[in-house]
């Protein structure tokens, strides 16, 4: 069975030098960002554009815009697995952790952890398990108990020892809006966050979040064109700092400009009624290289990478455990 001292915590600094380690996955945006010939470049404009969205929404006592710099961990989660015999090591989640740097104060201050979200088992999930049950379905469906063990290693994960000595805070991650829901503004506004906005039914993502234990909502800061996605535990604007979100939108921002150019480097903002698109054609690009094609097939082949490596062997004990965790 799987104990609190299974889980293991490294961490790597994301820097203009980075090459993603052996067990990271390759779909991941910082690790995509990393490899073939551009690769330096990439990572320097993108910790540029980092710094200069982290500036721009921290203007005040700011004068020049060049206050802050963004420092940046990978965040690797590990289990070790071990039944009947059997055992391994297997990288289960991969986040980053922000520190901003105030060269004014001369200062380090913590940011949070969370941010970029990644999962060998999610990969599964979504693109072995989902496109299997959908084969030969006329109609779009889930299967029982879907998410329900990543959700299961997730909490389990975050709520470790190993886990809490690193950090004293609950992840907060950002991601993508769906393209697949309509968003309506509302009449809240949060000074760092921005506008918020509601849709009338969660994503598949949302729900899957949900079993991790997490709540979405959904703001569009100050100077952005599209709301971004907001999972946490606890209540979202009382837990984290003005700094803190804004290492967060700062980080995940430019990520989406560089993976989802359609929806957030658009040249025109949200609307009040407002439904993403990657088939968009109004936006500009970044000059960072990106390969969203790969990044599709490695998706596939890190999912049955996970069935063989992880699900198949040891499935009895997974699932066992994953009741007994949620009773």
């Amino acid at each position: 069975m799987i104990q609190d001292s299974a889980f293991y915590i490294r961490r790597i600094c994301f820097d203009e030098d980075y090459c993603p380690s052996d067990n990271t996955r390759l779909t991941t945006n910082f690790a995509n960002l990393a490899r073939g010939e551009s690769r330096q470049e990439n990572l320097r404009n993108v910790l540029r554009m980092i710094d200069n969205r982290f500036n721009d929404l921290a203007h005040w006592d700011n004068p020049n815009g060049d206050r802050y710099s963004v420092e940046i961990e990978i965040v690797s989660v590990e289990i070790d697995i071990d039944s009947e015999g059997k055992s391994i090591r297997f990288p289960l989640i991969e986040m980053l952790n922000t520190t901003i740097v105030d060269k004014k104060d001369n200062k380090r201050i913590a940011g949070v952890t969370g941010n970029n979200f990644s999962s060998y088992v999610r990969d599964y999930d979504f693109s072995v398990l989902l496109l299997n049950y959908n084969k030969n379905r006329r109609e779009f469906g889930v299967p029982a108990n879907y998410g329900n063990l990543h959700g299961n290693l997730f909490k389990c994960a975050v709520n470790s020892s190993a886990y809490k000595k690193n950090f004293d805070k609950d992840p907060l991650i950002c991601l993508s809006v769906s393209s697949n829901k309509t968003y309506l503004r509302t009449g809240n506004e949060h000074p760092v966050l921005g506008v918020e906005y509601q849709q009338s039914e969660f994503s598949l993502t949302d729900q899957y979040f949900a079993k991790m234990g997490m709540r979405a909502r959904y703001f569009m800061p100050p100077g952005g064109v599209a709301p971004l996605a907001f999972y946490f535990f606890g209540d979202l604007l009382s837990d984290y700092s003005a700094l803190e979100f804004i290492g967060t939108i700062s980080t995940m921002e430019s990520f989406q400009k560089i993976y989802r150019p359609e929806i957030y480097n658009a040249n025109a903002a949200a609307s009040d009624c407002y439904q993403p698109s990657l088939k968009h054609q109004d936006y500009s690009t970044t000059r960072i290289v990106y390969d969203r094609d790969e990044r599709n097939r490695l998706a596939v082949a890190q999912g049955k990478y996970t069935e063989q490596s992880l699900i198949k062997p040891y499935r009895d004990m997974l699932e066992a455990w994953s009741e007994n965790y949620a009773a």
